[in-house]
């Protein structure tokens, strides 16, 4: 599985589950896991980026 698809699943786990946390309705945990998955998204891209560029 690519690195950043790992890093989006997990960070809209995250994210749910801090809103929920937060006492928030379905749509603020929606919204959290978008954020969450996206940044965690882009940093599971730029590690494989650094990690292919130092491979090769």
């Amino acid at each position: 599985m690519p690195l950043f698809v790992l890093g989006f699943v997990i960070g809209g786990f995250l994210g749910a589950r801090k809103a929920k946390a937060l006492g928030g309705k379905a749509a603020d945990m929606a919204q959290y896991a978008a954020g969450y998955g996206i940044a965690f998204g882009l940093v599971g891209f730029l590690v494989a980026v650094v990690v292919t560029r130092l491979s090769s």
